[in-house]
């Protein structure tokens, strides 16, 4: 019987829009979940929902305020899924990296002032890097390696259409999506017969980090959207049971989706591509 000590302890983070949250984005943690206690050789011990900041400028994004009450609602009743509202406060967009930089450094060190100032890359343990001024304290370096590896590694939870937009020009930096799969690792759930194992096999990036690439089959197909969800709304047409209740009912009260919501941020270009293509030109 393998000892439960031994376990590698893993936090799944979600990033998106979650405009609206669905009972698919909920379905994600809990088949990530599954896969993992499967294979035993981890143990997941926190799902983290992190909503988008309106900086992002989806088409038809609604207020971020709007979107992690309709999160937190959603998760109301999860003993182990949360909804963390930090990404989502940023005046400025984040890339989902640094994201996942900060939520390891609030396992690190866990302080109501870290920051993103803190969100320092991780370095994986025995991995030699040039020192930084005070980035660490000399004297603590010796138990660096053993701190890290008893931190819980934060791996990023996404569907198939997240990893393919690895491959969307400006869209993501390249230094980014190596050093998410290298340091953090993706949880993509796919469904039985996508093509997800052919992109990683077509991008030299992901093919070399493909072991920290977990790919979990969907085999109760769910096709659930948040875009399927706001047309039905924009036509009157009924959401229940595709949505958790509660969030069904704060839709209706706060009358979010409209043509007129929908609209939001139309002609705009979404941050990451505004960002991305000005640094490639300078």
């Amino acid at each position: 019987m393998e000892d439960p000590e031994k376990k590698t302890e893993v936090v799944l983070l979600a990033c998106g829009s979650f405009n609206p949250i669905t009972n698919m984005h909920l379905r994600l943690f809990e088949l990530a979940k599954d896969y993992f206690n499967e294979t035993g050789k981890y143990k997941v011990i926190k799902g983290i929902i992190s909503p988008v900041g309106d900086a992002y400028k989806k088409k038809g994004l609604i207020s971020a305020d709007h979107r992690v009450t309709m999160a937190k609602l959603a998760t109301k009743n999860s003993d182990w899924v949360e909804v963390d509202d930090w990404e989502s406060s940023q005046s400025e967009w984040l890339e989902t990296l640094k994201v996942l930089r900060y939520h390891h450094q609030k396992l690190l060190s866990p302080d109501p002032t870290n920051s993103l100032q803190n969100a320092i890359p991780l370095t994986k343990p025995g991995r030699k890097r040039k020192q930084e001024p005070n980035r660490h304290d000399p004297i603590k370096k010796k138990n660096q390696s053993q701190d890290i590896k008893s931190v819980p590694q934060v791996k990023l939870l996404c569907g198939s259409d997240m990893l393919e937009s690895f491959g969307i020009p400006n869209l993501w930096k390249l230094e980014d999506i190596t050093e998410i799969v290298e340091n953090h690792g993706l949880v993509c759930i796919s469904r039985a017969g996508n093509n997800v194992q052919k992109f990683i096999y077509e991008s030299d990036i992901l093919w070399r980090h493909k072991n920290n690439i977990h790919l979990v089959e969907e085999w109760i197909t769910n096709d659930i959207s948040s875009t399927k969800i706001r047309r039905a709304l924009r036509r009157g047409q009924s959401i229940r049971y595709l949505v958790p209740d509660v969030v069904q009912a704060y839709i209706e009260k706060n009358n979010l989706y409209s043509p007129e919501s929908e609209d939001r941020n139309a002609g705009v270009v979404l941050a990451p591509l505004q960002k991305h293509a000005t640094d490639s030109k300078n």
